[in-house]
């Protein structure tokens, strides 16, 4: 049986009693089988937990490999000094997602409710875990519903269902009968868990606790939503395994090799570890875990909360940002936008209309109405405080006016009239202000004000209005009439014989600025959808308004649409009166179609689709407890703005992990050529794995750090979002590694064997081994300079105005130069102070590596 039916079958179902409530007994018998009356708790990741994150990477798999190979040939400044990289990088990720767990902390709100139920024929106050299904619960303004409950009987009841259903308005409830197909954001009968009672009171019979009532049914789905790994987890994964087969195959290659060679095995199997640190950029971890936190902090700073480093970068691969309206689109407060009157119109910004009649529609929305201003503080029902600003802004203040005006009566707002009336006193005049639903005040009314004179309204003057009433509500807004009775007596009955003054519609304004960012979003190529359940009116004069809806798409579809075609919402942009499940399914149907989609909310409604996309944005002031716990960030501030902001930056962020990857693994690469051709060839000046470490570490970290901070361009957000079933290297990207590993690596042994063989005098293979190791180390200094992609400049552009990326040059140089000098270490380097030709001759081989990179690309790679 359906909730919203017959409120006699209900009552008889459950064995209820409405003038009694449930026996004590029965509460208890009914608690022992429906269970506390309370959501399953969402459990908390524990810093153990995210510590142990930090090592589920493959390439720190990588690197534990490595490391196990050096303890096993007792290399022990090898495995210490990759034990170091992969502690530090756990590390800064622990410290980072810790911090963010902090903030959310800062977020959550602990609060223990009761709630007022009649047993055994008594009010009684109970925790709201004891309510049990067939308990009377007893509601009043300010109230949060504890249970799902059908109404028995009410006075001017209205709830805030916003968390639930996204509906921006409170909700007029009353105990009538509604069909049974009515969808879940139109049971005006029902009061749900988790929601507000604004106005009224309100007499309900729980029909539903815990996990099965609505509040409930999301929780499940909640559960049920599997997270996806980020697209940068996926990347670094498919990178790591074909890394992995590079590094296997060559080293295979090079041992055989060795061996042919009559190399003793033990040499080769040490020149094979040196092949592996080679391959693996040690710093990679380090350097993505900082560039992704540099991120994390710099959006920290404009009001965004990541809660995972990943997601980050995650925002720059996102084609499509699901939003829901109130509050992220809009101001999240309702205005009085036009208002129409017999004779004359006003819109928003206009100056207003001279006349009788709108000086007393004014001063009707100031008079009938219980809202207060009190500075930023407003008070009271929303369309009421709207209605206040308005009167301010047009020159009818608050204040005066109810001090002339003395309130000695008023007739509330219920479902049966749907209209309310205040009666006040004037110097011994009094007046009567109505307001409410147009259709329901016009029988009300005999007179309409027109030319200042009352004049009898007709039955084409009450269809005219209609019609205006309906025209204002079918452009999205929504719509009250007004209407006065001013008396020389007081009267006895307030709703009679009113003049009819005119109607106004509201709307919940569009933010400023975020029509521009939608349009940014647009050039981007990131696809903008709007899902809310507000009505369908509503919602597309928003999506005109803010340009959401491009060329060719449809019209707003609506949960009943969907309900009835799972495919309806191909091709659309706007979704009004949409339930959980189908938010949480078409997050699904974009993913399945290969979208990365970042999808905000701030209600229990958002939460399945906020845990199952891609990147789930949750809001920090609008936000329930439950859309924020399951979301990936948290918006602060609550704007669309920071949004774009945060993907911006992720963008950013990506181009910076692609730009420092093809360095390292370059740079990586050059050495394990080295390496492989010495070994190969039984070169005598072979560098050794500390070395090789020693470059990795110190002298490629630091310029792939700076790397990770290069600020964008102006171009960033004029493309379209990467592919994302594209690997992080494309098959160009590792054409050109292997080219610029060749041209670093030949430079490197140019200078070697120009050493060794083509200088007069006695040779020195250990000098050539210094030779070999300085020209390698400021041939990939310079080769960070060469870090652009390929439309932007080489001189004026982001790598070159990196003041870090020169920075980090000068200091990786200057620790290579200063090791000679202190002894120790420039012992466990095998290093010595070379001539000045030595010098000469790896300043040379480095500049010719980076005019051959420079011109090799200036002649490929823009093509």
């Amino acid at each position: 049986m359906e909730f919203h039916s017959r409120i006699e079958d209900l009552i008889q179902q459950f064995g209820a009693d409405p003038s009694a409530g449930l026996s004590p007994d029965r509460s208890a018998e009914l608690l022992a089988e429906h269970g506390p009356n309370e959501l399953a708790a969402t459990r908390r990741e524990s810093p153990w937990l995210i510590l142990l994150h930090q090592f589920m990477s493959p390439v720190i798999y990588l690197l534990l490999i490595a490391m196990g190979m050096s303890l096993f040939f007792r290399e022990w400044l090898d495995a210490i000094a990759i034990a170091v990289v992969i502690l530090l990088n756990a590390l800064i990720g622990f410290i980072m997602e810790f911090q963010a767990e902090k903030a959310m902390d800062a977020l959550r709100q602990m609060t223990t409710q009761s709630a007022r139920v009649l047993r055994g024929g008594q009010i009684t106050e109970i925790l709201s875990t004891e309510i049990v299904p067939g308990d009377i619960l007893l509601l009043d303004a300010g109230d949060m519903v504890q249970a799902d409950g059908r109404i028995i009987t009410s006075t001017s009841l209205q709830a805030d269902e916003s968390a639930l259903t996204g509906e921006s308005l409170p909700v007029e409830k009353s105990p009538a009968e509604l069909p049974e197909d009515t969808p879940l954001a139109e049971r005006t009968n029902m009061v749900y868990k988790g929601t507000f009672i604004r106005n009224g009171n309100a007499q309900v019979l729980c029909t539903a606790t815990g996990m099965k009532t609505e509040l409930g049914q999301i929780a499940h789905m909640v559960a049920g939503a599997q997270k996806s790994a980020t697209p940068l987890e996926k990347k670094l994964e498919s990178f790591s395994k074909r890394l992995i087969g590079i590094t296997v195959v060559i080293v295979v290659l090079i041992f055989g090799a060795g061996v042919l060679n009559q190399v003793p095995i033990l040499e080769m199997l040490k020149t094979s570890i040196a092949l592996a640190v080679a391959a693996i950029p040690e710093g990679l971890p380090v350097v993505a875990t900082l560039s992704l936190a540099r991120g994390m902090i710099s959006m920290a700073r404009q009001n965004v909360i990541v809660k995972k480093l990943s997601a980050v970068e995650t925002l720059g691969a996102t084609t499509v940002i699901c939003t829901d309206k109130t509050g992220t689109l809009t101001e999240n407060r309702m205005q009085v936008t036009e208002a129409w009157l017999p004779g004359a119109d006003w819109k928003q910004g206009a100056e207003p209309p001279a006349g009788e009649v709108f000086r007393l529609l004014r001063e009707t929305a100031v008079l009938c109405n219980n809202a207060t201003l009190n500075g930023d503080q407003h008070i009271g029902d929303p369309i009421e405080v709207s209605l206040l600003q308005f009167a301010g802004e047009t020159g009818a203040e608050e204040g005066p006016l109810r001090e002339a005006f003395q309130k000695l009566d008023e007739a509330p707002f219920n479902s049966d009239t749907r209209v309310m009336a205040t009666l006040h006193q004037n110097n011994g005049r009094f007046r009567v202000s109505a307001k409410g639903a147009t259709e329901d005040l016009l029988e009300y009314c005999t007179a309409i004000l027109k030319n200042g004179q009352p004049q009898p309204l007709t039955g084409a003057d009450k269809k005219e209005w209609m019609d205006a009433t309906e025209k204002l509500a079918a452009s999205g807004l929504k719509t009250l009439g007004y209407a006065s009775r001013e008396e020389s007596a007081r009267p006895g009955e307030m709703l009679q014989e009113l003049v009819f003054l005119g109607i106004t519609g509201f709307m919940d304004p569009p933010r400023a600025g975020v029509k521009n960012v939608i349009r940014e979003c647009h050039g981007a190529g990131i696809r903008v959808l709007m899902l809310t359940g507000d009505h369908p009116a509503t919602a597309a004069t928003i999506a005109k308004q803010l340009d959401i809806v491009e060329e060719g798409q449809k019209p707003v579809v609506t949960g009943r649409e969907l309900e009835k075609d799972a495919g309806a919402w191909e091709g659309a942009a706007v979704f009004a009166r949409v339930s959980p499940k189908q938010k949480l399914d078409l997050v699904k149907g974009l993913q399945d179609q290969h979208q990365i989609v970042a999808m905000t909310g701030d209600g229990v409604n958002d939460a399945p689709a906020l845990k199952k996309a891609d990147i789930g944005i949750a809001m920090g002031i609008r936000g329930t407890q439950v859309s924020q716990e399951v979301a990936d960030m948290v918006l602060k501030d609550d704007a669309f703005e920071s949004i774009v902001m945060a993907v911006r930056q992720g963008r950013v962020i990506f181009t910076n992990i692609r730009r420092f990857i093809i360095f390292l693994l370059s740079c990586n690469l050059s050495e394990l050529l080295v390496i492989g051709l010495v070994a190969t060839f039984n070169i005598p000046f072979q560098l050794v794995a500390i070395q090789i470490l020693f470059i990795n570490l110190i002298t490629d970290v630091f310029p792939a750090m700076a790397l990770g901070f290069t600020e964008g361009d102006e171009t960033v957000m004029q493309k379209n979002p990467r592919d994302p079933r594209k690997p992080i290297l494309s098959r160009n990207g590792w054409t050109w590694i292997w080219v610029y590993a060749a041209v670093i690596g030949g430079s490197a042994l140019g200078a070697a064997f120009t050493a060794e063989y083509f200088r007069e005098g006695e040779t020195d293979r250990h000098a050539a081994n210094n030779v070999l190791f300085y020209t390698l180390i400021l041939s990939q200094l310079f080769h960070a300079l060469s870090m652009k992609e390929p439309r932007e400049k080489f001189l004026g552009g982001p790598v070159m105005r990196n003041k870090y990326l020169i920075g980090s040059i000068f200091l990786s140089a200057g620790i290579t130069f200063g090791c000679l000098f202190i002894p120790p270490v420039a012992e466990a380097l095998r290093l010595q102070m070379m001539p000045a030709i030595d010098w000469w001759l790896t300043l040379g081989f480095s500049a010719a590596s980076l005019l051959v990179v420079r011109l090799l690309s200036g002649i490929f790679m823009r093509k």
